[in-house]
């Protein structure tokens, strides 16, 4: 390694197998040639590690370096472990898909919702991208205030004829659904059926305890300048979805969205963490010796809605995309690999969730140096390529 690549690429730690080699290029461009500040990455075939790789710094100031255990904020990967949480009490027979939401919240009839299904607030279908009204993070941390807010609002389209990406709002729709059969919030849910009997390191908010562990969220000023460029051409339901209220990493380095349950946003985990989440569904239902959903539950999940350019994300993704019931579908465009019906959702600033069952392949990516992209951040896709050139 020569001296000018030792100034720009810090040690990365961890272990890859021979094979996957390509990976660990990719991990090292992503410092050398895409600003990288700290990150790691985890890729498991048929459950076991192949790559599982970590470096960087875990703060702007470069004082912390990332360790194997560093947790950070995920944003939207917080959705897969999110609709997990459905498809475990749908799969239980606890929770009809196709019946309406109003079934189990019955609140949330009003403005003309009665007919709205559970698959569209899994599908981004439900019309409710964004609230209304003018919404603080204060608010956004009142669970009860938010939902009752969701459940009186009247959709910005006809339900279930578009999908309108429900950024923040996702999390307590479904959440709101998990908690009205369950009893329990989605991040307790998810505590006490997947991630703690799997021992999972990763949580919906931040336990308190768990602090100094946690990487600080970094936005560099270019980025940010491109990311307002983006907004003032969006469109008001788009401006509700993403910016109602506005969020970013100042606000979730706070201890207050840490304490918070924002089930779309605030999960917190490992890379490691990620891999396994999104590894039940590459396992077709099954992690860890342990079958979590069935292989026709995991099926559902990766059930397209229909392809259709997003009436929130279009102008950023600039091309039509379609997602399943809770996740992504990878499509004709390969945003999770060459696979089609590979399937994963990305995170505000770069991070992702992959799984393909067909090749038993999942990947975990968390990063703190958040990049401008709505989905697709360079970083991601350079990993996801190498991992299908080794295979």
């Amino acid at each position: 390694m020569s001296q000018a690549r030792e100034a720009t690429v810090p040690q990365i730690h961890g272990h890859c197998d021979e094979r996957f080699s390509a990976v660990r290029g990719a991990f090292e461009a992503n410092f050398r040639d895409r600003d990288e500040l700290g990150a790691a990455v985890t890729v498991l075939v048929g459950g076991q590690p192949v790559a599982d790789l970590w470096g960087g710094w875990a703060d702007a100031a470069r004082t912390r370096p990332w360790e194997q255990d560093t947790l950070v904020n995920v944003w939207s990967t917080s959705k897969g472990p999110t609709a997990l949480c459905a498809h475990v009490l749908a799969d239980r027979g606890l929770l009809d898909l196709d019946a309406p939401v109003a079934t189990y919240w019955p609140e949330f009839a009003a403005a003309g919702k009665e007919a709205v299904a559970v698959r569209h607030l899994l599908s981004h279908r439900a019309g409710l991208a964004g609230l209304r009204e003018p919404h603080t993070l204060a608010e956004l941390y009142d669970w009860e205030l938010t939902t009752a807010r969701l459940a009186a609002t009247e959709p910005w389209w006809e339900p279930g004829t578009r999908s309108g990406y429900h950024a923040i709002t996702y999390g307590f729709l479904v959440g709101e659904v998990v908690r009205r059969i369950t009893g329990m919030l989605p991040g307790e849910f998810l505590r006490q059926e997947v991630t703690g009997p799997l021992g999972i390191d990763f949580t919906i908010g931040l336990p308190e305890k768990e602090a100094g562990r946690v990487a600080e969220l970094v936005v560099p000023k270019a980025d940010r300048a491109q990311q307002a460029a983006l907004f003032a051409r969006m469109e008001p339901v788009a401006v509700a979805s993403l910016l109602n209220p506005p969020t970013g990493a100042a606000a979730a380095n706070t201890p207050e969205w840490r304490a918070a349950e924002i089930p779309a946003a605030n999960g917190h985990g490992t890379a490691r963490a990620v891999a396994a989440l999104y590894g039940i569904f590459a396992g077709r239902g099954s992690f860890g010796g342990r079958r979590i959903l069935s292989e026709e539950a995991v099926e559902r999940v990766r059930e397209g809605q229909g392809r259709c350019r997003d009436l929130v994300l279009g102008e950023g993704l600039g091309r039509d995309s379609e997602i399943g019931l809770g996740l992504w579908l990878s499509g004709p465009d390969g945003g999770y690999g060459p696979n089609p019906r590979a399937y994963g959702h990305d995170g505000a600033g770069g991070s992702c969730g992959l799984a393909d069952p067909e090749a038993g392949i999942s990947l975990g990516y968390v990063m703190n140096r958040m990049g401008p992209h709505i989905a697709d951040d360079p970083r991601k896709s350079a990993l996801i390529e190498a991992v299908y050139a080794s295979l």
